[in-house]
């Protein structure tokens, strides 16, 4: 299964869930990376700036989804660990989130994810460990 094929199939489940209503987009999913974006409009806290849970959704979104990728069929991960530090706010536009495989093993997958805004600035680095585990009968 291609990249594009993960992307499409992720993509399609994530219908419904938090992922659709916080207008996230996958961009790519793939075991060694994931990418996506969010608007910050509709996830703002009353300040106006992207609300940091949002930014720890987004990231912990694309980890969890290149874990599944890494995971493959017939196998499926839960996060166990997630940690976030906020850099900068995002006003407004859209932010981008990169996942990049830290390590990729039997049972757990570890992702630093990145979120930058429109000008490319750094908003959150975010670090997830997801479990991956199959299920039994």
């Amino acid at each position: 299964m291609t990249d594009n094929d993960i992307t499409q199939k992720l993509a399609d489940l994530s219908r419904g869930t938090l992922i659709e209503r916080m207008g996230i987009e996958l961009v790519e999913v793939g075991p060694q990376r994931a990418v996506g974006t969010m608007p910050v409009a509709g996830n703002t806290q009353p300040a106006g700036l992207l609300h940091g849970g949002a930014s720890v959704v987004l990231a912990e979104t694309l980890g969890s989804l290149a874990a599944q990728a890494h995971a493959g069929e017939g196998r499926f991960v839960v996060g166990i660990e997630v940690g976030a530090t906020h850099h900068s706010a995002a006003r407004s536009g859209v932010v981008t989130g990169v996942a990049t495989a830290l390590h990729l093993g039997r049972t757990t997958a570890s992702y630093e994810i990145v979120l930058t805004d429109e000008d490319d600035r750094r908003i959150c680095t975010a670090r997830l460990t997801c479990l991956v585990l199959t299920p039994t009968t």
